[in-house]
């Protein structure tokens, strides 16, 4: 198995420490200063100038994670599903305006989603209608400006749920994250399948992962190594995958990256 080039999630004034490590070899790098409220109004143009001056010099693969608390991609409200929206659309001009090509935004499949799936009649095909509702403005802007939305899984039991959202838009501008911790917090939680089968689900429309380790019982977000995930499984899922996803360490404490990378580097499976 040919081990997999990684890179970081960080914020802008968080990448000079790291800034060797992923500039030398142009390694994934997603931009986490774009989730708030203000951060993509009152604070928008500062974090822009901070996040191009972060950047400049690194020509690997940019994206950014977009807002997600209280902004579900699923919302029974008439009235605030488009402000959801435009929320979104303000998020993905600053993916144009730093460079990034990617977009994170959270899946809105639960748990209790699969357990009342077949209880009230069309219960499937209303949740998708307001999903296209909020998100089909953005899968347009997203295919004007050439950039991938990408899909995490949060709470998803099933991966192929979020896949078949996925492909109901019928658009390259729309495409599956997976987060190995969340996916094997849910397996936990809920019986859901292993890390690797939701990386096979994902397929070729695989286009960028979080890397974190947990515990099985919070979302700890640890570097690999400190968990409980079966990364020889993991990475072995992604050697066998066509696609060529964002590979990106997601980690609640920045200056374990090298702790993480080293540990995958040490299983052969991360260079």
């Amino acid at each position: 198995m040919t081990p997999l080039r990684i890179g970081a999630c960080l914020q802008a004034s968080e990448i000079a420490p790291h800034r060797d490590w992923l500039f030398d070899a142009e390694r994934d790098v997603e931009i986490q200063d774009f989730m708030s409220h203000a951060a993509l109004t009152s604070e928008f143009e500062e974090r822009i100038a901070a996040a191009v001056k972060a950047l400049d010099g690194h020509s690997g693969r940019r994206g950014i994670h977009g807002p997600f608390e209280g902004l579900d991609i699923d919302n029974k409200d008439a009235e605030l599903r488009p402000l959801i929206t435009k929320r979104f659309l303000k998020a993905l001009e600053a993916a144009d305006r730093i460079g990034a090509r990617q977009m994170v935004l959270h899946s809105p499949y639960t748990l209790w989603y699969q357990n009342n799936l077949l209880a009230s009649p069309h219960y499937a095909e209303k949740k998708l209608t307001r999903i296209h509702e909020i998100m089909a403005p953005v899968v347009r802007s997203a295919e004007t400006h050439g950039i991938t939305l990408v899909i995490e899984n949060i709470h998803d039991v099933d991966p192929a749920t979020r896949r078949k959202m996925v492909e109901s838009f019928g658009s390259d501008a729309i495409a599956l994250s997976i987060d190995t911790g969340h996916a094997q917090l849910a397996r936990r939680m809920t019986g859901a399948p292993p890390v690797d089968y939701f990386v096979r689900d994902a397929g070729d429309r695989l286009a960028h992962v979080h890397l974190q380790d947990l515990d099985g019982f919070a979302d700890r977000h640890w570097p690999p190594g400190e968990g409980e995930i079966e990364w020889a499984a993991v990475f072995a899922a992604l050697s066998d995958c066509n696609a060529t996803p964002h590979l990106v360490l997601e980690l609640q404490d920045p200056e374990k990256i090298p702790q993480g990378f080293g540990h995958l580097q040490a299983l052969g499976l991360a260079c």
